[in-house]
């Protein structure tokens, strides 16, 4: 699976890596205790240089995920996500894992509509429309809104991790949420692009966020193609 370089403000490819290898881990794919291919074969899988993958796993080792035995080889402890950009992202492709990526597909600034539950301090916010993908499959459409007291979002910088923009130029973060999963109907804004047509029934998850403070500060609605993607939390 090559590195996603198709949006200039991507997280780094070594980032990249080291998140696919985070969420392979959490979904069962790598277990505490293997031991990873040689370097220079892994490097050649993921179309990588050896010096990138070393970045990669120079991560996972600082997260306490990997243990490096000179002379022997690189071997997975699995110690938990919580430090993954995408620690709260819970759809996975249905083998596990994949590494999240998005298109933008809009970023306004604009009154909350009525429709919407109430979060924030505000009566205005930043929404974010986005087709998102698990690898190079698509997977769900999703519509974000922020509270405008956290801070107005610009698009010029705006990477695959909508949750490490807050925290690289919005200076929050997320601590915690709450998702109601339903069944609902695509959007009538839904990319021609997309596996089903707007209108269409599809798993539906409604996410309120919190930072620090006692009210939500975000608020989204996640449309997923059920055939090509799977919600999942794993309790521990």
């Amino acid at each position: 699976m090559p590195p996603n370089t198709r949006n200039p403000n991507a997280l780094p490819i070594y980032v990249q890596i080291a998140e696919l290898l985070i969420r392979d881990i959490a979904a069962g794919r790598l277990i505490d205790g293997e031991r990873l291919p040689p370097e220079r074969d892994m490097a050649a899988e993921l179309n990588v240089s050896v010096g990138t993958l070393r970045k990669s796993l120079a991560e996972l080792e600082k997260k306490g995920m990997l243990e490096r035995i000179q002379g022997s080889g690189n071997y997975i402890r699995e110690t938990g996500t919580q430090n993954s950009v995408y620690a709260m992202f819970r759809l996975e492709l249905p083998q596990g894992g994949g590494l999240p990526r998005a298109d933008i597909l809009s970023v306004d600034h604009l009154k909350k509509p009525s429709d919407l539950p109430d979060f924030g301090t505000s009566d205005t916010g930043s929404r974010v429309r986005r087709m998102r993908y698990l690898n190079d499959t698509i997977i769900a459409v999703e519509e974000i809104w922020l509270d405008e007291s956290a801070g107005l979002i610009k698009r010029s910088l705006l990477s695959d991790s909508l949750y490490r923009y807050y925290q690289h130029q919005l200076g929050f973060w997320i601590s915690r949420a709450e998702d109601r999963v339903s069944i609902g109907q695509l959007p009538d804004w839904t990319p021609v692009a997309f596996t089903k047509a707007a209108g269409e029934a599809v798993g539906y998850i409604e996410r309120f966020s919190w930072s620090d403070k006692a009210e939500p500060l975000e608020f989204s609605k996640t449309w997923f193609d059920p055939d090509r993607a799977t919600y999942v939390q794993r309790l521990k």
